[in-house]
């Protein structure tokens, strides 16, 4: 009887934490603030400068020279698996060439998890979180090159892409 008395609360309790999750609400999509852009831009300077101290070069937007010097400053150490700030900023710069290849904009995605800087598809239900796609894996000890990093993310959203007659 004792078992039955404790059992129940907590089986009750399990079921109402469930369907609170499934009830959850959808994300809540908003255009940056002039704090997320004025932040997103000093990332960007301070990833800039850091890249230009270590190899005399910055950022051009070229897709294939972007993520090699991205890569550069992983393999040499320049950013490390520690420096979360910097390996955001490096998402943000790959980010910046997602966004440029495949029709994207920056987006506050806002859900039950927090608010993260994200890119949308358009106008779609389509998103990326490219601030966190190189954090998280180097953080976690994935050494995954940074090219790979970026196929992925645009091979998930390459498929959504209108045909365009002469492509």
């Amino acid at each position: 009887m004792t078992l039955a008395r404790i059992a129940l609360p907590v089986l009750l309790a399990g079921l109402l934490a469930c369907a609170a999750a499934l009830a959850q609400e959808p994300p809540r999509i908003d255009d940056l603030s002039f704090l997320d852009r004025q932040f997103m831009t000093q990332q960007r300077k301070n990833l800039e400068d850091l890249a230009r101290r270590h190899y005399g070069q910055g950022f051009s937007g070229q897709r294939a020279q972007d993520l090699t010097l991205l890569q550069r400053l992983l393999d040499d150490r320049v950013v490390g698996t520690d420096d979360t700030a910097n390996l955001q900023a490096m998402g943000l710069v790959m980010g910046d060439l997602l966004a440029n290849e495949l029709d994207m904009h920056w987006v506050i995605y806002e859900d039950n998890l927090g608010r993260s800087r994200a890119l949308r598809y358009r106008d779609s239900d389509n998103y990326l979180f490219p601030m966190t796609m190189v954090s998280r894996r180097r953080e976690a000890g994935n050494q995954l090159p940074v090219a790979d990093i970026y196929q992925k993310a645009y091979d998930i959203i390459d498929p959504l892409r209108e045909e365009l007659p002469f492509r």
